[in-house]
């Protein structure tokens, strides 16, 4: 699946703007203990004032603005007549193209963020072992539903 695809010359769709305001708070969440852990080192007075504290919070803050965008910006997709080509990735790139007639089930996923963000995954489960399920995650959730039934039906008639 991860062969030269027809669609790689295609310029890719970016995800859903409202995945990057997901990403955003799960990573607001994960810099919060860091940033506490700082504060409190700061109210004991272990260190010199501002020794800890302000490098972790100017370091969370760059980090709560630019990670979620580069993220966004690593990931996309081209959404063919008879494959789904899926990239991601920051440093390590992963450029998956599913063609239609390998797609044995679907799946469109909404965890609680996701629902509050309106966001869904659309994921492809394929035969095989390698790469079996590629997920793509960060679709508003209409489109994860319009896509699915798209690729359902082309499989469905190219299956009889």
């Amino acid at each position: 699946m991860e062969d030269a695809s027809p669609y790689a010359d295609e310029p890719l769709t970016p995800l859903d703007p409202g995945y990057v305001r997901m990403v955003r708070l799960l990573t607001g969440l994960a810099l919060a203990a860091p940033v506490i852990g700082a504060i409190v080192l700061e109210a004991e007075q272990v260190l010199p004032p501002g020794a800890v504290a302000v490098p972790v919070v100017l370091a969370a803050g760059w980090l709560l603005l630019r990670l979620p965008l580069r993220r966004w910006r690593a990931r996309g997709y081209v959404y063919g007549a008879d494959a789904l080509r899926v990239v991601r990735g920051l440093w390590w790139r992963r450029d998956i193209t599913v063609p239609f007639g390998r797609v044995q089930h679907l799946d469109v996923t909404q965890g609680p963020l996701e629902r509050l963000f309106g966001l869904g995954t659309l994921v492809l489960h394929t035969a095989g072992n390698h790469n079996s399920s590629v997920a793509l995650p960060g679709l508003a959730h209409p489109q994860a539903l319009a896509m699915r039934d798209t690729i359902r039906a082309h499989v469905a008639l190219h299956s009889q």
